[in-house]
């Protein structure tokens, strides 16, 4: 089955415009560099809670690959250093 993982970002009060569009534009190459990819969408934030990303894989192998994949690890690993990170996964 088809796996949507989806984040939910919430960048801290300190962390300035720039600092987040760089995360945001870290984020969206990732859908060019991670082959298991399917469909990657980022909705950039217009009230005051967080920003949502949805990544679609094809299956729970394909979601272990991304989450392990060094250009993930890289990008995750900074933005948890900016922002609060929460994931959901399901299959559809």
């Amino acid at each position: 089955m088809t796996i949507n993982h989806m984040v939910w970002v919430r960048f801290k009060q300190n962390i300035n415009q720039s600092e987040i569009n760089k995360h945001l534009s870290e984020l969206q190459s990732l859908k060019q560099k991670i082959p298991e990819i399917i469909d990657f969408t980022l909705g950039e934030n217009f009230t005051d809670r967080a920003h949502g990303i949805s990544v679609i894989l094809p299956d729970k192998e394909a979601l272990q690959d991304y989450v392990i994949h060094p250009e993930h690890v890289d990008v995750a690993t900074a933005l948890k250093n900016d922002a609060e990170v929460m994931a959901l996964d399901y299959e559809f």
